[in-house]
């Protein structure tokens, strides 16, 4: 309940400055986390970007206001954080599907998007196989990518770089770089994240291979992952295809559904995405890795 009280601060934050400036590095030191983790913390939980629902909030109460004062549009707009009432306008419009002077008119049909506040889900339909397990630190290297969380982008963006590695050549050529040494069914290439500071709602991403005594490491980004207890949550199994979505389903579960309730806190940093394949039906399956400390 803790993390959801914190949250809910958060968005309380953004409710009373939809008039002012909204300092982002606030909301998250208000959610206690970085600014990344809650811009992605938000979208995988409201299937909504921050940015985006900042807009429809504000949008929604400047409606308000021209229905119900005879403010300016130009007042309404630097208010609001438009830097001119053109684009206040636009944005108005694009929202509501008139121009804020048209609503003014008794009978004009205008949207309302509500304030969002996060509560527990309970469902318990469908269970989640989890693990806690405490590892020493070891060492990893791989490509890195720089993404941002802000307006979902990371959502789009990162299956595009699976795909442009996997067909470059340069998922196959960092796989031969490693050991052959693996665990039976593992895939030589899985993924870490939010190992180093970028700052803001940046965060990097690497397709990585573990660090043995064979690798060739020539040209590859290398980060120790330290020391932690993780909670492991494994996936249904899935075509190929179904990749990106059945991670992204699974890291949301895990926020909306078991971090609510557990007796653990998660701690900033260091998320992995290991894939894979069943050797027997050729599908696929994944897990998600987050560090832990106890309540």
């Amino acid at each position: 309940m803790d993390w959801l009280n914190r949250l809910n601060r958060a968005l309380d934050y953004i409710e009373e400055n939809l008039a002012g400036e909204i300092d982002k590095h606030n909301i998250a030191k208000l959610a206690c986390c970085s600014e990344f983790h809650f811009y992605r913390l938000f979208s995988l939980i409201s299937g909504i970007s921050l940015g985006e629902y900042i807009r429809h909030r504000r949008l929604t109460k400047a409606a308000f206001e021209v229905q119900t004062s005879n403010i300016k549009v130009i007042d309404l707009a630097l208010k609001y954080g438009y830097e001119s009432p053109e684009a206040f306008t636009r944005a108005f419009q694009k929202v509501h599907g008139v121009t804020p002077t048209s609503a003014r008119n008794e009978g004009v049909s205008l949207k309302a998007y509500p304030r969002i506040a996060f509560q527990i889900s309970i469902k318990g339909d469908v269970a989640m196989d989890y693990r806690i397990e405490s590892k020493e630190s070891f060492t990893v290297y791989g490509i890195e990518e720089i993404f941002t969380s802000e307006n979902g982008e990371n959502f789009k963006e990162i299956p595009m770089f699976w795909e442009q590695v996997i067909n470059d050549g340069r998922y196959e050529r960092l796989a031969k770089s490693g050991s052959a040494d693996l665990i039976k069914g593992i895939c030589p290439v899985n993924a870490l994240c939010d190992y180093r500071k970028t700052g803001g709602s940046t965060f990097p991403y690497m397709l990585f291979t573990f660090l043995t005594e064979k690798c060739n490491t020539d040209g590859y980004k290398i980060v120790e992952v330290p020391a932690a207890t993780w909670a492991i949550f494994k996936s249904k199994e899935y075509l190929q295809e179904e990749t990106s979505t059945v991670i992204q389903d699974l890291i949301k579960r895990v926020y909306t559904e078991w971090l609510p309730t557990a007796n653990y806190e998660k701690a900033d940093g260091y998320e992995l995405e290991m894939y894979y394949e069943n050797l027997k039906t050729g599908k696929h399956y994944c897990e998600t890795w987050i560090r832990v400390v106890e309540k």
